[in-house]
């Protein structure tokens, strides 16, 4: 006898849930994935599991703040606004003033 596996589709609320997860993590749900009950499962496992991207994430940490604004008095400088909205920018300003 041969054995043959069958892949079951996925429910629409699987899809509906790792369409959310996918938009609450930033990422794409692949389409071969939706395709299959299994790796569904296995993908929303992964993605319920991340942390979810935060506005706060982009912010520079308080240690950065503190030691740009000792940075900009020794140097007698402002540190730019968009350094304070900005972890990437913060950073290139401080290593900028060092």
């Amino acid at each position: 006898m041969e054995e043959t596996t069958f892949a079951l589709p996925a429910t629409p609320k699987q899809i509906a849930y790792a369409r959310s997860l996918a938009l609450r993590n930033q990422t794409l749900l692949p389409w071969e994935v939706q395709q299959d009950r299994r790796a569904l499962s296995v993908w929303i496992e992964t993605q319920a599991r991340l942390k979810p991207a935060s506005d706060m994430d982009r912010l520079p940490t308080s240690r950065q703040v503190a030691f740009a604004e000792k940075l900009a008095r020794i140097k007698r400088r402002a540190v730019p606004d968009e350094c304070f909205r900005d972890k990437g920018l913060m950073s290139k300003w401080i290593d900028g003033n060092r």
